[in-house]
């Protein structure tokens, strides 16, 4: 024999295996490993949407356009808008977190449509495939709403790659929100009735009532954009017979419920988190589990607060105004629940926990400026001001984000099998809390006083508002590379977590961390209610972790 043909021989079996594993993950039909893969596609278009926002962020420390000119401001911009809107906060609960958990929080084995959900995973990467790619030959410039009729004929960027991008990635977000219905309804435990269920599980199911509802509404509209933009078929613009207004009573009548695609999950993460780490039931269960269906309900009914300014009747505007008002309720149900599950709680400070009560305190800002857009006198004043691109940015980056980070927390120890650093881990809450308010908060100051957004020049008394949110978003980019550090080292590093590290109720603790294929060995059978706490384990608990101690 050789010399030589022993390491090609192991160099061979090296590569076979290698693709082996690849392909193992390419085409799995595990609902946890598609997570996963989630995880990592979704991470990614948030660091790419995070970089455009820093460019866009440098840009305006001065008052002159001196690092892009109008024109790539524009694209940038309307890059961070796409990318994060559609393919990071619209996905990033449901698909990461909820694929995970939705099957081990039912006791099933897998989701009821394991193919499609690898499907939807794909049609997600191909969508986002076209979207990169219109990035690299230009970027588009109008905005991530793609008004008309200046998306649908005048733009000279790449409009129709991007809304190709879009369309397809709407089918992704259409076969999850089917899959769990369809799971949630089917699957379920035996034991485990609609008073049983987890609140994350209520908040995904009314999320996918309004993806398989509202989503197909964006894609006509979108749909129809390219129509007139490659035939010019007169739709949307006036010139050929359209009607502009028509695009936005599409637009919104989705994206104001994709509002609620993007922070109801994250409702349902907090309501895990909040319960266990209060070592209480959520106070209110059923008005909190019911609040999520009127949410998804209402949330199809004020898309025309969004066009006060356009030219609705002023009637239709009070309307419109009135319905905002009522969508607020069910929201601070859940805010008045949550905090009465604080009270007189048995409380742990860990960094889940961290971000949970974040959560709370962004969404409650973010909620209350909306009451103030909801006023059709007080929206004329601020409409496109940064006024709007704070409470948009407390709402459903904050919400989502902090909802995101505090489940990835809570939920690493199962899907990995490891813990991470405590310590690191409630600085990183602590900088993303700081570092998103120092970013946001001045913008409602300069929208109050008339700063209007999306411009790259702007008067000089402005520019203290905007260093300000600059160095924010450098404090906020810190707090998210934190955890990528941390949470990387910990899958070689970390302390193996068994298989319930919090002590919490629920099926997904019952099983292994991480939870083998089919996720039990057996059929769980459920005999209590949703969170059903063992107080003397919980008060012991309590009494010996310390901030920074061993899990």
């Amino acid at each position: 024999m050789s010399t030589t043909a022993l390491p090609q021989s192991y160099m061979t079996n090296r590569a076979t295996t290698t693709i082996e594993w690849i392909k193992s993950w390419l085409f799995t039909v595990d609902h946890k490993r598609i997570a996963i893969l989630y995880l990592l596609s979704i991470n990614f278009y948030f660091l790419l949407g995070g970089m455009a926002a820093s460019m866009v962020r440098i840009e305006l420390v001065t008052p002159q356009g001196d690092l892009m000119s109008a024109d790539m401001y524009n694209r940038m911009f309307t890059l961070h808008g796409v990318i994060m809107v559609f393919f990071f906060l619209i996905p990033a609960v449901p698909a990461v977190l909820g694929n995970f958990l939705v099957p081990l929080m039912i006791g099933a084995r897998d989701l009821a449509f394991p193919r499609i959900n690898l499907l939807s995973w794909y049609l997600y990467m191909g969508g986002g495939l076209f979207a990169l790619t219109a990035a690299v030959f230009g970027g588009v410039d109008t905005g991530w709403t793609f008004y008309t009729p200046f998306s649908s004929t005048y733009s000279n960027s790449n409009v129709i790659l991007t809304i190709t991008g879009a369309f397809i990635m709407g089918f992704s977000s259409i076969l999850t929100g089917l899959n769990f219905i369809v799971t949630i309804h089917k699957m379920r435990a035996p034991g485990l009735t609609w008073f049983r269920l987890p609140l994350f599980i209520w908040a995904n199911y009314a999320t996918s009532l309004i993806q398989i509802l509202a989503t197909p509404v964006l894609g006509i509209a979108l749909l129809l954009v390219m129509v007139e933009r490659l035939w010019h078929v007169g739709i949307f613009d006036p010139a050929l017979g359209g009607d502009p207004l028509l695009f936005q009573h599409l637009f919104w009548f989705y994206s104001h419920p994709a509002v609620y695609i993007m922070i109801l999950p994250a409702m349902g993460v907090i309501s895990e988190l909040i319960s266990t780490f209060s070592r209480k039931r959520v106070f209110g269960y059923e008005f909190i589990a019911f609040s999520s269906i009127a949410i998804a309900i209402l949330g199809f009914l004020v898309w025309g607060h969004h066009m006060f300014v356009s030219s609705q009747s002023v009637y239709s505007g009070l309307v419109f105004s009135f319905i905002t008002m009522l969508v607020a309720i069910p929201s601070a149900i859940k805010v008045f629940n949550w905090t009465a599950t604080l009270y007189k709680g048995s409380i742990s400070y860990r960094t889940p926990m961290l971000y949970a009560l974040g959560f709370i305190g962004l969404f409650i800002i973010g909620g209350l400026t909306g009451i103030f857009l909801g006023v059709v006198a007080v929206d004329i004043h601020v409409t496109d001001t940064y006024f709007v691109v704070a409470h948009f940015h407390y709402v459903m980056v904050g919400g989502t984000i902090m909802a995101y980070l505090g489940g990835i927390h809570y939920w690493w120890p199962k899907m990995t099998g490891r813990m991470y650093n405590e310590v690191w881990g409630t600085i990183s809450a602590l900088v993303v809390f700081i570092g998103f308010n120092m970013t946001f908060f001045p913008q409602f100051v300069m929208g109050y006083l008339g700063m209007p957004r999306r411009y790259h020049v702007y008067p000089e008394e402005f520019q203290i508002y905007h260093v300000m949110s600059t160095a924010g978003a450098s404090i906020l980019a810190i707090g998210f590379i934190i955890p990528i550090i941390y949470l990387t080292l910990s899958l070689r590093y970390g302390k193996i977590a068994g298989d319930n590290p919090w002590d919490a109720p629920g099926l997904e603790w019952t099983t292994t961390s991480p939870p083998p294929t089919y996720n039990f060995e057996q059929t769980p059978i459920v005999t209590e209610e949703a969170y059903a706490f063992h107080p003397e384990a919980a008060h012991e608990d309590a009494e010996n972790w310390r901030p920074g101690s061993p899990l």
